[in-house]
């Protein structure tokens, strides 16, 4: 069965439709151990960002993906984590 992947790709496009970007961050750069407070995303943007992932990838993410996740590369980690549960609860 094929597992769809979260990209850090998926989540800049996701960052952007959902909050936008501050004009000193550079996304298309390595932003993989950045936290997402260096990147200038607060609460309410990582919850719009957080709705975004369950609506278009059809999972249900922890209320506290982001406090336990603060960089984008744990973020992916954790996605992919729950889109491989999901994928072996459907097979």
């Amino acid at each position: 069965m094929t597992t769809k992947e979260f990209t850090i790709d998926d989540l800049r496009r996701i960052l952007l439709g959902a909050a936008g970007a501050d004009e000193a961050v550079d996304l298309a750069g390595d932003i993989l151990d950045q936290t997402f407070d260096q990147l200038g995303y607060e609460s309410l943007a990582l919850l719009e960002t957080t709705s975004w992932i369950e609506r278009e990838y059809g999972i249900a993410l922890d209320d506290d993906l982001f406090n336990d996740n603060a960089t984008p590369r744990t973020l992916i980690e954790a996605v992919n984590a729950s889109l491989s549960v999901t994928a072996e609860n459907a097979a």
